[in-house]
Protein backbone atom coordinates (compact mmCIF):
# COMPACT_ATOMS: atom_id res chain seq x y z
CA UNK A 1 0.00 0.00 0.00
CA UNK A 2 1.26 3.12 -1.24
CA UNK A 3 2.06 5.39 1.71
CA UNK A 4 0.86 9.13 1.66
CA UNK A 5 3.34 12.01 0.00
CA UNK A 6 5.73 14.25 2.08
CA UNK A 7 5.62 17.68 1.58
CA UNK A 8 2.99 20.43 1.58
CA UNK A 9 0.64 17.60 0.74
CA UNK A 10 1.47 15.29 3.72
CA UNK A 11 0.97 18.66 5.68
CA UNK A 12 -2.05 19.66 4.67
CA UNK A 13 -3.51 16.03 5.37
CA UNK A 14 -2.35 16.11 8.97
CA UNK A 15 -3.83 19.56 9.48
CA UNK A 16 -7.31 19.73 8.34
CA UNK A 17 -8.50 21.68 10.79
CA UNK A 18 -6.56 25.05 9.81
CA UNK A 19 -8.98 24.34 6.57
CA UNK A 20 -11.98 24.22 9.14
CA UNK A 21 -10.90 27.19 10.90
CA UNK A 22 -10.47 29.11 7.82
CA UNK A 23 -14.16 28.83 6.77
CA UNK A 24 -15.60 29.37 9.47
CA UNK A 25 -13.66 32.23 10.31
CA UNK A 26 -15.19 33.99 7.01
CA UNK A 27 -18.50 32.91 7.71
CA UNK A 28 -18.08 34.93 11.04
CA UNK A 29 -16.79 37.82 9.41
CA UNK A 30 -19.18 37.91 6.68
CA UNK A 31 -21.90 37.22 8.74
CA UNK A 32 -20.81 40.78 10.82
CA UNK A 33 -20.60 43.05 7.85
CA UNK A 34 -23.98 41.57 6.94
CA UNK A 35 -25.12 43.02 9.72
CA UNK A 36 -22.83 45.86 10.20
CA UNK A 37 -24.54 47.23 6.83
CA UNK A 38 -27.62 47.20 8.03
CA UNK A 39 -28.74 44.63 5.25
CA UNK A 40 -29.45 41.45 7.25
CA UNK A 41 -32.01 40.07 4.62
CA UNK A 42 -31.55 39.72 1.24
CA UNK A 43 -33.20 42.29 -1.42
CA UNK A 44 -36.30 41.32 -2.86
CA UNK A 45 -37.29 41.60 -6.56
CA UNK A 46 -40.38 42.92 -7.70
CA UNK A 47 -42.10 40.23 -7.91
CA UNK A 48 -41.34 39.14 -4.11
CA UNK A 49 -41.47 42.62 -2.75
CA UNK A 50 -43.09 44.96 -4.78
CA UNK A 51 -41.88 48.23 -6.15
CA UNK A 52 -42.25 50.77 -8.54
CA UNK A 53 -43.59 50.38 -12.21
CA UNK A 54 -42.50 53.11 -14.73
CA UNK A 55 -44.65 54.10 -18.27
CA UNK A 56 -42.12 56.44 -20.67
CA UNK A 57 -44.01 57.40 -23.57
CA UNK A 58 -41.36 58.55 -26.94
CA UNK A 59 -42.35 61.69 -28.45
CA UNK A 60 -40.81 63.17 -32.16
CA UNK A 61 -38.37 66.18 -31.47
CA UNK A 62 -39.05 69.26 -33.65
CA UNK A 63 -37.10 68.37 -37.67
CA UNK A 64 -37.26 64.62 -36.42
CA UNK A 65 -40.93 63.66 -37.32
CA UNK A 66 -40.11 59.97 -37.56
CA UNK A 67 -37.99 59.00 -35.39
CA UNK A 68 -40.26 56.63 -33.39
CA UNK A 69 -38.98 53.38 -34.99
CA UNK A 70 -37.99 49.47 -33.61
CA UNK A 71 -34.49 50.27 -33.80
CA UNK A 72 -34.72 53.81 -32.08
CA UNK A 73 -36.93 51.96 -29.45
CA UNK A 74 -34.81 48.94 -29.17
CA UNK A 75 -31.68 51.09 -28.51
CA UNK A 76 -33.22 53.37 -25.75
CA UNK A 77 -34.32 50.06 -23.95
CA UNK A 78 -30.35 48.85 -24.16
CA UNK A 79 -29.46 51.69 -22.74
CA UNK A 80 -32.00 52.09 -19.79
CA UNK A 81 -31.18 48.73 -18.85
CA UNK A 82 -28.01 49.55 -18.57
CA UNK A 83 -28.35 52.61 -16.43
CA UNK A 84 -30.63 51.07 -13.97
CA UNK A 85 -29.27 47.51 -14.32
CA UNK A 86 -25.69 48.04 -14.03
CA UNK A 87 -24.44 44.54 -13.39
CA UNK A 88 -27.47 42.90 -14.55
CA UNK A 89 -28.80 41.28 -11.33
CA UNK A 90 -30.61 44.08 -9.69
CA UNK A 91 -33.44 42.57 -11.27
CA UNK A 92 -34.82 46.26 -12.62
CA UNK A 93 -37.04 45.01 -15.71
CA UNK A 94 -37.09 47.06 -19.12
CA UNK A 95 -38.84 46.59 -22.48
CA UNK A 96 -41.14 48.13 -24.45
CA UNK A 97 -45.14 48.27 -24.98
CA UNK A 98 -46.56 48.86 -28.03
CA UNK A 99 -44.55 50.96 -30.47
CA UNK A 100 -44.18 54.01 -28.25
CA UNK A 101 -44.28 53.15 -24.65
CA UNK A 102 -41.30 51.24 -22.67
CA UNK A 103 -42.16 49.94 -19.60
CA UNK A 104 -39.62 50.14 -15.93
CA UNK A 105 -40.23 48.07 -12.90
CA UNK A 106 -38.11 48.72 -10.42
CA UNK A 107 -37.75 46.49 -7.26
CA UNK A 108 -38.46 47.56 -3.35
CA UNK A 109 -35.14 48.99 -2.05
CA UNK A 110 -33.88 50.30 -4.93
CA UNK A 111 -34.16 54.35 -5.30
CA UNK A 112 -36.54 54.87 -6.96
CA UNK A 113 -36.58 59.04 -7.27
CA UNK A 114 -32.72 58.18 -8.42
CA UNK A 115 -34.09 55.64 -11.07
CA UNK A 116 -36.56 57.82 -12.37
CA UNK A 117 -33.84 60.61 -13.34
CA UNK A 118 -31.66 58.13 -14.72
CA UNK A 119 -34.47 56.01 -16.97
CA UNK A 120 -35.42 58.70 -19.10
CA UNK A 121 -32.63 61.57 -19.51
CA UNK A 122 -31.86 62.04 -22.76
CA UNK A 123 -28.63 62.97 -21.51
CA UNK A 124 -27.98 65.45 -24.19
CA UNK A 125 -24.78 67.47 -23.47
CA UNK A 126 -23.72 70.90 -25.52
CA UNK A 127 -21.15 73.51 -25.03
CA UNK A 128 -22.84 77.00 -25.41
CA UNK A 129 -21.24 80.97 -25.00
CA UNK A 130 -22.88 82.53 -21.95
CA UNK A 131 -24.32 85.85 -23.27
CA UNK A 132 -25.99 87.09 -20.20
CA UNK A 133 -27.24 85.68 -16.66
CA UNK A 134 -28.89 86.93 -13.38
CA UNK A 135 -30.46 85.32 -10.35
CA UNK A 136 -33.71 84.27 -10.56
CA UNK A 137 -36.58 84.49 -8.49
CA UNK A 138 -38.48 86.66 -5.63
CA UNK A 139 -35.95 89.17 -4.65
CA UNK A 140 -33.41 89.37 -7.42
CA UNK A 141 -32.12 91.78 -9.60
CA UNK A 142 -34.44 92.54 -12.78
CA UNK A 143 -31.68 94.64 -14.35
CA UNK A 144 -29.05 91.88 -15.51
CA UNK A 145 -25.66 93.14 -16.95
CA UNK A 146 -24.16 91.46 -19.67
CA UNK A 147 -20.85 91.35 -17.53
CA UNK A 148 -23.02 89.66 -14.67
CA UNK A 149 -21.67 85.73 -14.13
CA UNK A 150 -21.64 83.70 -11.43
CA UNK A 151 -19.97 80.24 -10.20
CA UNK A 152 -22.27 77.43 -10.98
CA UNK A 153 -23.20 74.57 -8.53
CA UNK A 154 -20.73 71.91 -10.42
CA UNK A 155 -18.28 74.54 -11.49
CA UNK A 156 -16.29 73.63 -14.66
CA UNK A 157 -12.44 73.71 -14.80
CA UNK A 158 -10.97 72.59 -18.41
CA UNK A 159 -7.92 70.21 -17.64
CA UNK A 160 -5.28 71.54 -20.49
CA UNK A 161 -2.98 73.90 -18.69
CA UNK A 162 -5.66 76.42 -17.63
CA UNK A 163 -7.89 76.21 -15.58
CA UNK A 164 -11.45 78.22 -15.93
CA UNK A 165 -13.49 79.13 -13.54
CA UNK A 166 -15.88 82.07 -12.64
CA UNK A 167 -16.55 84.47 -10.22
CA UNK A 168 -18.53 83.85 -6.86
CA UNK A 169 -20.78 87.11 -6.93
CA UNK A 170 -23.00 87.85 -9.38
CA UNK A 171 -22.94 91.73 -10.12
CA UNK A 172 -26.14 93.83 -12.09
CA UNK A 173 -25.75 97.35 -13.15
CA UNK A 174 -29.13 99.70 -13.79
CA UNK A 175 -28.87 98.50 -17.53
CA UNK A 176 -32.45 97.91 -18.48
CA UNK A 177 -33.76 94.23 -19.21
CA UNK A 178 -34.15 94.99 -23.06
CA UNK A 179 -30.85 96.82 -23.38
CA UNK A 180 -28.87 93.44 -21.62
CA UNK A 181 -30.41 91.21 -23.24
CA UNK A 182 -30.30 92.72 -26.69
CA UNK A 183 -26.79 94.10 -26.47
CA UNK A 184 -25.63 90.13 -25.27
CA UNK A 185 -27.10 88.79 -28.48
CA UNK A 186 -25.59 91.49 -30.52
CA UNK A 187 -22.02 90.74 -29.03
CA UNK A 188 -22.04 87.31 -29.37
CA UNK A 189 -19.56 86.76 -32.85
CA UNK A 190 -21.43 82.96 -33.45
CA UNK A 191 -23.22 83.33 -36.95
CA UNK A 192 -26.02 82.31 -35.58
CA UNK A 193 -26.31 84.65 -32.73
CA UNK A 194 -24.88 87.35 -34.79
CA UNK A 195 -27.53 87.24 -37.67
CA UNK A 196 -30.45 87.58 -35.30
CA UNK A 197 -28.89 90.49 -33.65
CA UNK A 198 -29.92 93.14 -35.74
CA UNK A 199 -30.04 96.24 -33.37
CA UNK A 200 -27.95 99.63 -33.18
CA UNK A 201 -26.95 100.26 -30.35
CA UNK A 202 -28.87 103.53 -30.11
CA UNK A 203 -32.17 101.27 -30.81
CA UNK A 204 -31.57 99.26 -27.62
CA UNK A 205 -31.08 102.13 -25.14
CA UNK A 206 -34.04 101.79 -23.51
CA UNK A 207 -36.47 98.96 -23.03
CA UNK A 208 -39.03 100.53 -25.69
CA UNK A 209 -36.42 99.75 -28.33
CA UNK A 210 -36.60 96.26 -28.12
CA UNK A 211 -39.31 96.58 -30.33
CA UNK A 212 -36.77 97.34 -33.23
CA UNK A 213 -35.45 94.07 -33.08
CA UNK A 214 -35.74 91.36 -35.09
CA UNK A 215 -38.48 89.26 -34.42
CA UNK A 216 -36.28 85.97 -32.55
CA UNK A 217 -34.45 88.62 -30.33
CA UNK A 218 -38.00 90.50 -29.40
CA UNK A 219 -39.13 86.84 -28.53
CA UNK A 220 -36.13 86.21 -26.49
CA UNK A 221 -35.88 88.81 -24.62
CA UNK A 222 -39.52 87.98 -23.84
CA UNK A 223 -38.56 84.78 -22.88
CA UNK A 224 -35.60 85.91 -20.39
CA UNK A 225 -38.04 88.51 -18.82
CA UNK A 226 -41.31 86.04 -18.37
CA UNK A 227 -38.70 83.21 -16.82
CA UNK A 228 -38.45 82.12 -13.50
CA UNK A 229 -36.29 79.11 -12.62
CA UNK A 230 -37.53 78.76 -9.08
CA UNK A 231 -40.51 77.40 -10.89
CA UNK A 232 -39.97 73.79 -11.28
CA UNK A 233 -42.62 73.35 -14.24
CA UNK A 234 -41.13 75.99 -15.96
CA UNK A 235 -37.32 75.42 -15.46
CA UNK A 236 -38.29 71.90 -17.20
CA UNK A 237 -39.44 73.72 -20.15
CA UNK A 238 -37.28 76.69 -20.57
CA UNK A 239 -35.21 75.19 -23.78
CA UNK A 240 -38.18 73.28 -24.99
CA UNK A 241 -38.14 73.16 -28.70
CA UNK A 242 -34.86 74.69 -29.50
CA UNK A 243 -32.23 73.42 -32.02
CA UNK A 244 -28.82 73.19 -31.18
CA UNK A 245 -27.76 75.77 -33.51
CA UNK A 246 -30.11 78.72 -31.86
CA UNK A 247 -29.93 81.14 -29.05
CA UNK A 248 -31.75 79.75 -25.89
CA UNK A 249 -32.86 80.60 -22.33
CA UNK A 250 -31.98 78.16 -19.43
CA UNK A 251 -31.77 78.13 -16.10
CA UNK A 252 -28.62 76.69 -13.56
CA UNK A 253 -27.99 76.27 -9.82
CA UNK A 254 -25.10 78.54 -8.11
CA UNK A 255 -23.22 77.40 -5.00
CA UNK A 256 -25.56 79.61 -2.67
CA UNK A 257 -28.43 77.17 -4.19
CA UNK A 258 -30.07 80.41 -5.87
CA UNK A 259 -31.20 79.66 -9.78
CA UNK A 260 -29.94 81.52 -12.33
CA UNK A 261 -31.11 81.93 -15.58
CA UNK A 262 -28.99 82.08 -18.81
CA UNK A 263 -29.26 83.74 -22.47
CA UNK A 264 -26.99 81.18 -24.21
CA UNK A 265 -25.72 81.17 -27.79
CA UNK A 266 -25.31 78.35 -30.15
CA UNK A 267 -24.52 75.31 -29.24
CA UNK A 268 -20.40 74.80 -30.27
CA UNK A 269 -19.71 71.17 -28.89
CA UNK A 270 -22.13 68.56 -28.35
CA UNK A 271 -22.47 65.12 -25.98
CA UNK A 272 -21.66 63.02 -28.91
CA UNK A 273 -18.22 64.95 -28.78
CA UNK A 274 -17.51 63.22 -25.78
CA UNK A 275 -15.23 59.77 -26.17
CA UNK A 276 -15.46 58.63 -22.47
CA UNK A 277 -16.42 59.91 -19.15
CA UNK A 278 -15.82 58.69 -15.59
CA UNK A 279 -16.29 59.63 -11.89
CA UNK A 280 -13.08 60.39 -9.98
CA UNK A 281 -11.83 61.52 -7.14
CA UNK A 282 -9.30 64.41 -6.54
CA UNK A 283 -6.31 62.77 -4.23
CA UNK A 284 -4.01 65.78 -5.36
CA UNK A 285 -6.53 68.72 -4.55
CA UNK A 286 -9.52 69.99 -2.94
CA UNK A 287 -11.93 69.57 -5.96
CA UNK A 288 -13.85 66.63 -4.71
CA UNK A 289 -15.26 64.16 -6.77
CA UNK A 290 -15.12 65.36 -10.45
CA UNK A 291 -16.19 63.85 -13.72
CA UNK A 292 -13.49 63.73 -15.96
CA UNK A 293 -14.37 63.77 -20.08
CA UNK A 294 -12.28 62.94 -22.84
CA UNK A 295 -12.93 64.20 -26.61
CA UNK A 296 -12.80 62.40 -30.10
CA UNK A 297 -10.61 64.02 -31.90
CA UNK A 298 -13.68 66.00 -34.18
CA UNK A 299 -14.69 66.81 -30.20
CA UNK A 300 -10.93 68.45 -29.10
CA UNK A 301 -11.04 70.39 -32.27
CA UNK A 302 -14.43 71.52 -31.44
CA UNK A 303 -13.73 72.64 -27.73
CA UNK A 304 -10.54 73.94 -29.00
CA UNK A 305 -12.56 76.42 -30.82
CA UNK A 306 -14.70 77.60 -28.84
CA UNK A 307 -12.29 77.97 -26.04
CA UNK A 308 -10.31 80.35 -28.68
CA UNK A 309 -12.72 82.08 -29.63
CA UNK A 310 -13.98 82.67 -25.92
CA UNK A 311 -10.54 83.59 -24.66
CA UNK A 312 -10.54 86.56 -26.96
CA UNK A 313 -13.38 88.58 -26.10
CA UNK A 314 -14.61 90.19 -22.87
CA UNK A 315 -16.62 89.34 -20.66
CA UNK A 316 -19.44 87.40 -21.47
CA UNK A 317 -17.74 85.75 -24.34
CA UNK A 318 -15.21 84.13 -22.51
CA UNK A 319 -17.49 82.36 -20.16
CA UNK A 320 -18.93 79.28 -21.34
CA UNK A 321 -21.78 77.03 -19.69
CA UNK A 322 -22.07 73.32 -20.22
CA UNK A 323 -25.92 72.59 -20.48
CA UNK A 324 -27.41 69.00 -19.39
CA UNK A 325 -30.84 68.11 -20.74
CA UNK A 326 -31.37 72.10 -20.75
CA UNK A 327 -29.90 72.88 -17.29
CA UNK A 328 -26.59 75.01 -16.72
CA UNK A 329 -25.08 72.41 -14.56
CA UNK A 330 -21.25 74.71 -15.17
CA UNK A 331 -20.68 78.02 -16.10
CA UNK A 332 -16.99 78.57 -16.32
CA UNK A 333 -14.70 81.06 -17.46
CA UNK A 334 -11.65 81.11 -19.90
CA UNK A 335 -8.64 82.60 -20.64
CA UNK A 336 -7.06 80.29 -23.10
CA UNK A 337 -7.46 78.09 -25.65
CA UNK A 338 -7.78 74.33 -24.52
CA UNK A 339 -5.85 72.13 -26.91
CA UNK A 340 -5.62 68.67 -25.00
CA UNK A 341 -8.61 67.06 -25.90
CA UNK A 342 -10.11 66.55 -22.42
CA UNK A 343 -11.72 68.59 -19.30
CA UNK A 344 -13.35 67.81 -16.07
CA UNK A 345 -16.10 68.85 -13.99
CA UNK A 346 -15.27 69.52 -10.81
CA UNK A 347 -17.09 71.32 -7.79
CA UNK A 348 -19.38 70.31 -5.26
CA UNK A 349 -20.12 67.05 -5.88
CA UNK A 350 -20.62 64.34 -3.62
CA UNK A 351 -19.73 60.65 -4.75
CA UNK A 352 -23.51 59.55 -6.24
CA UNK A 353 -23.78 62.69 -8.12
CA UNK A 354 -20.36 62.35 -9.98
CA UNK A 355 -21.24 58.54 -10.98
CA UNK A 356 -24.57 59.45 -11.87
CA UNK A 357 -23.82 62.12 -14.44
CA UNK A 358 -20.69 60.05 -15.36
CA UNK A 359 -22.53 57.24 -16.06
CA UNK A 360 -25.43 59.56 -18.40
CA UNK A 361 -22.71 60.23 -20.32
CA UNK A 362 -20.77 57.11 -20.76
CA UNK A 363 -24.01 55.36 -21.69
CA UNK A 364 -24.79 57.91 -23.99
CA UNK A 365 -27.95 60.31 -25.26
CA UNK A 366 -31.36 58.04 -25.80
CA UNK A 367 -31.98 58.57 -29.60
CA UNK A 368 -35.58 59.77 -28.56
CA UNK A 369 -36.90 62.08 -26.26
CA UNK A 370 -39.28 60.15 -23.53
CA UNK A 371 -41.85 61.96 -20.98
CA UNK A 372 -43.43 59.92 -17.95
CA UNK A 373 -46.67 58.95 -18.82
CA UNK A 374 -47.46 57.37 -15.62
CA UNK A 375 -46.02 55.77 -12.44
CA UNK A 376 -47.82 53.02 -10.34
CA UNK A 377 -47.28 50.81 -7.52
CA UNK A 378 -46.23 47.34 -7.67
CA UNK A 379 -47.94 45.12 -4.72
CA UNK A 380 -45.98 41.95 -4.12
CA UNK A 381 -49.59 39.44 -2.91
CA UNK A 382 -49.18 37.34 -5.70
CA UNK A 383 -45.58 36.91 -5.50
CA UNK A 384 -45.55 36.08 -1.75
CA UNK A 385 -48.18 33.44 -2.53
CA UNK A 386 -45.50 31.74 -4.98
CA UNK A 387 -42.60 32.50 -2.75
CA UNK A 388 -44.24 30.48 0.12
CA UNK A 389 -45.19 27.73 -2.63
CA UNK A 390 -41.80 27.93 -3.81
CA UNK A 391 -40.15 27.72 -0.13
CA UNK A 392 -42.31 24.65 0.48
CA UNK A 393 -40.83 23.17 -2.59
CA UNK A 394 -37.74 23.62 -1.97
CA UNK A 395 -38.37 22.51 2.29
CA UNK A 396 -39.70 19.44 0.76
CA UNK A 397 -37.03 18.56 -1.51
CA UNK A 398 -34.51 19.34 1.01
CA UNK A 399 -36.12 16.97 3.33
CA UNK A 400 -36.26 14.43 0.56
CA UNK A 401 -32.21 14.41 0.04
CA UNK A 402 -31.46 14.24 3.55
CA UNK A 403 -34.21 11.09 4.71
CA UNK A 404 -32.39 9.79 1.52
CA UNK A 405 -28.57 10.50 2.55
CA UNK A 406 -29.20 9.14 6.12
CA UNK A 407 -31.05 5.74 5.12
CA UNK A 408 -28.30 4.93 2.35
CA UNK A 409 -25.15 6.72 4.03
CA UNK A 410 -25.68 6.98 7.47
CA UNK A 411 -22.91 8.37 9.65
CA UNK A 412 -21.40 9.93 6.53
CA UNK A 413 -25.01 12.10 6.49
CA UNK A 414 -23.55 13.65 8.78
CA UNK A 415 -20.56 15.67 7.23
CA UNK A 416 -23.22 15.93 4.10
CA UNK A 417 -25.76 18.09 5.93
CA UNK A 418 -23.21 19.60 7.86
CA UNK A 419 -21.62 20.66 4.83
CA UNK A 420 -25.30 21.95 3.06
CA UNK A 421 -25.86 24.17 6.45
CA UNK A 422 -21.82 25.48 5.86
CA UNK A 423 -23.42 26.46 1.83
CA UNK A 424 -26.70 27.55 2.92
CA UNK A 425 -25.25 29.95 5.34
CA UNK A 426 -22.07 31.57 3.15
CA UNK A 427 -24.91 31.51 0.21
CA UNK A 428 -27.77 33.77 2.78
CA UNK A 429 -24.82 35.97 3.84
CA UNK A 430 -23.51 36.65 0.44
CA UNK A 431 -26.61 37.50 -1.00
CA UNK A 432 -27.55 39.68 1.87
CA UNK A 433 -24.02 41.40 0.91
CA UNK A 434 -24.61 41.74 -2.83
CA UNK A 435 -28.22 43.63 -2.49
CA UNK A 436 -26.52 46.77 -1.47
CA UNK A 437 -22.58 46.12 -3.30
CA UNK A 438 -24.38 45.60 -6.59
CA UNK A 439 -27.72 46.33 -6.45
CA UNK A 440 -28.52 42.02 -6.33
CA UNK A 441 -32.20 41.38 -5.71
CA UNK A 442 -33.85 37.94 -4.85
CA UNK A 443 -36.79 37.15 -7.09
CA UNK A 444 -38.74 33.85 -7.74
CA UNK A 445 -35.80 32.22 -10.67
CA UNK A 446 -33.35 33.07 -8.15
CA UNK A 447 -35.22 31.22 -5.53
CA UNK A 448 -35.61 28.42 -8.13
CA UNK A 449 -32.01 28.29 -8.69
CA UNK A 450 -30.69 28.45 -5.33
CA UNK A 451 -32.95 25.02 -5.09
CA UNK A 452 -31.81 23.37 -7.96
CA UNK A 453 -28.13 24.25 -6.48
CA UNK A 454 -28.60 21.95 -3.31
CA UNK A 455 -28.99 18.95 -5.79
CA UNK A 456 -25.83 19.90 -7.25
CA UNK A 457 -24.01 20.35 -4.01
CA UNK A 458 -25.32 16.78 -2.62
CA UNK A 459 -24.27 15.53 -5.67
CA UNK A 460 -20.23 16.44 -4.78
CA UNK A 461 -20.53 14.92 -1.46
CA UNK A 462 -21.80 11.73 -3.16
CA UNK A 463 -18.94 11.54 -5.68
CA UNK A 464 -16.74 11.42 -2.37
CA UNK A 465 -18.13 8.95 -0.57
CA UNK A 466 -18.97 7.02 -3.41
CA UNK A 467 -14.90 7.09 -4.00
CA UNK A 468 -13.96 6.41 -0.56
CA UNK A 469 -16.36 3.26 -0.63
CA UNK A 470 -14.70 2.13 -3.43
CA UNK A 471 -11.14 2.76 -1.45
CA UNK A 472 -12.75 0.40 1.09
CA UNK A 473 -13.94 -2.23 -1.22
CA UNK A 474 -10.31 -2.91 -2.28
CA UNK A 475 -9.39 -3.52 1.06
CA UNK A 476 -7.85 -0.51 2.30
CA UNK A 477 -8.37 1.22 5.74
CA UNK A 478 -10.52 4.60 6.31
CA UNK A 479 -7.45 6.64 6.50
CA UNK A 480 -5.54 5.86 3.62
CA UNK A 481 -9.02 5.30 1.51
CA UNK A 482 -9.81 9.39 2.25
CA UNK A 483 -6.36 10.08 0.96
CA UNK A 484 -6.58 8.07 -1.94
CA UNK A 485 -10.13 8.95 -2.89
CA UNK A 486 -9.83 12.66 -2.77
CA UNK A 487 -7.50 13.28 -5.96
CA UNK A 488 -10.19 11.22 -8.30
CA UNK A 489 -13.44 12.82 -6.30
CA UNK A 490 -11.71 16.43 -6.64
CA UNK A 491 -11.14 16.27 -10.43
CA UNK A 492 -14.67 15.23 -10.95
CA UNK A 493 -16.36 17.55 -9.11
CA UNK A 494 -14.13 20.24 -10.42
CA UNK A 495 -15.49 19.49 -14.12
CA UNK A 496 -19.12 19.05 -13.02
CA UNK A 497 -19.47 22.12 -11.27
CA UNK A 498 -17.45 23.80 -14.30
CA UNK A 499 -19.92 22.43 -16.53
CA UNK A 500 -22.88 23.45 -14.27
CA UNK A 501 -20.87 26.94 -14.14
CA UNK A 502 -20.19 27.63 -17.84
CA UNK A 503 -23.74 27.19 -18.48
CA UNK A 504 -25.23 29.39 -15.47
CA UNK A 505 -22.78 31.64 -17.62
CA UNK A 506 -23.78 31.59 -20.60
CA UNK A 507 -27.52 32.02 -19.51
CA UNK A 508 -26.43 35.17 -17.55
CA UNK A 509 -25.04 36.54 -20.89
CA UNK A 510 -27.93 35.61 -23.26
CA UNK A 511 -31.01 36.41 -21.51
CA UNK A 512 -32.07 39.03 -19.27
CA UNK A 513 -34.37 40.16 -16.67
CA UNK A 514 -35.70 37.53 -14.25
CA UNK A 515 -33.96 34.25 -15.75
CA UNK A 516 -30.52 36.53 -15.04
CA UNK A 517 -31.55 36.10 -11.62
CA UNK A 518 -31.85 32.23 -12.02
CA UNK A 519 -28.47 31.71 -14.10
CA UNK A 520 -26.97 34.45 -10.93
CA UNK A 521 -27.83 32.56 -8.16
CA UNK A 522 -26.99 29.01 -10.03
CA UNK A 523 -23.70 30.46 -11.07
CA UNK A 524 -22.55 31.79 -7.23
CA UNK A 525 -24.00 28.51 -5.56
CA UNK A 526 -21.83 26.63 -8.11
CA UNK A 527 -18.72 28.61 -6.90
CA UNK A 528 -19.62 27.73 -3.43
CA UNK A 529 -19.77 24.17 -3.64
CA UNK A 530 -16.41 24.54 -4.81
CA UNK A 531 -15.68 26.14 -1.47
CA UNK A 532 -17.17 24.10 0.77
CA UNK A 533 -15.67 20.68 -0.48
CA UNK A 534 -12.10 21.84 -0.55
CA UNK A 535 -12.58 23.55 2.69
CA UNK A 536 -15.01 22.35 4.70
CA UNK A 537 -16.24 18.86 3.32
CA UNK A 538 -12.65 16.91 3.23
CA UNK A 539 -11.05 18.18 5.60
CA UNK A 540 -14.10 17.20 8.17
CA UNK A 541 -14.08 14.04 6.72
CA UNK A 542 -10.09 14.04 7.46
CA UNK A 543 -10.99 14.54 11.25
CA UNK A 544 -13.74 11.80 11.26
CA UNK A 545 -11.86 9.22 9.86
CA UNK A 546 -9.30 9.26 13.06
CA UNK A 547 -12.06 8.66 14.93
CA UNK A 548 -12.87 4.92 16.14
CA UNK A 549 -16.76 5.27 15.36
CA UNK A 550 -15.76 5.66 11.64
CA UNK A 551 -12.55 4.00 10.79
CA UNK A 552 -13.86 0.83 12.75
CA UNK A 553 -16.06 0.41 10.17
CA UNK A 554 -19.27 0.25 12.37
CA UNK A 555 -22.49 -1.07 10.75
CA UNK A 556 -24.07 3.00 10.99
CA UNK A 557 -21.34 4.94 10.10
CA UNK A 558 -21.54 3.94 6.25
CA UNK A 559 -18.23 2.64 5.47
CA UNK A 560 -18.68 -0.68 7.21
CA UNK A 561 -16.37 -3.08 5.38
CA UNK A 562 -18.61 -6.75 5.17
CA UNK A 563 -21.77 -4.41 4.11
CA UNK A 564 -19.69 -3.29 1.22
CA UNK A 565 -18.20 -6.18 0.11
CA UNK A 566 -14.70 -5.28 0.74
CA UNK A 567 -11.76 -7.72 -0.27
CA UNK A 568 -9.46 -8.88 2.64
CA UNK A 569 -6.92 -6.28 3.68
CA UNK A 570 -3.91 -5.14 1.78
CA UNK A 571 -0.80 -5.87 3.32
CA UNK A 572 2.55 -4.88 2.84
CA UNK A 573 5.16 -8.11 1.66
CA UNK A 574 8.56 -7.71 1.48
CA UNK A 575 10.61 -8.63 -1.73
CA UNK A 576 12.10 -12.06 -2.00
CA UNK A 577 15.27 -12.76 -1.97
CA UNK A 578 17.38 -14.50 -4.50
CA UNK A 579 17.38 -18.34 -3.78
CA UNK A 580 21.01 -19.22 -2.07
CA UNK A 581 22.71 -22.13 -4.53
CA UNK A 582 23.95 -24.47 -1.74
CA UNK A 583 25.28 -27.06 -4.24
CA UNK A 584 28.84 -26.85 -4.40
CA UNK A 585 30.54 -26.84 -8.02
Amino acid sequence: MAAPKKGRSASAQSRPGRSLALILIAIAALTGGMFLSGHPTPRLGIDLAGGTSITLEAKNEPGQPNAINKTNMDTAVDIMNRRVNGLGVSEAEVQTQGDRNIIVNIPKGTNSKQAREQVGTTAKLYFRPVLTTEVSGPGASASPSPSSSSSNKATDKATDKATSSSSATPSASATSQGRAVSDALKADTTPSASGSASTSPSSSASPSASSSVDPGTAKLQAQYAAVDCTDKAVRATAGDGVKPSDPTVACGQNWSGQWQKYILGPAEVSGTDIKKAAAVYDTQGVAGWKVTMDFTSGGSKKFASITGKLAQNQSPQNQFAIVLDGEVVSDPRVDQALTGGNAEISGSFSQTEAQDLANMLKYGALPLTFKEASVTTVTAALGGEQLHAGLIAGAIGLGLVVIYLVVYYRGLSLIAIASLLVSAALTYVIMSLLGPTIGFALNLPAVCGAIVAIGITADSFIVFFERIRDEIREGRSLRPAVERAWPRARRTILVSDFVSFLAAAVLFIVTVGKVQGFAFTLGLTTLLDVVVVFFFTKPLMTILARRKFFASGHSWSGLDPKRLGAKPPLRRTRRASAPVDTKEA
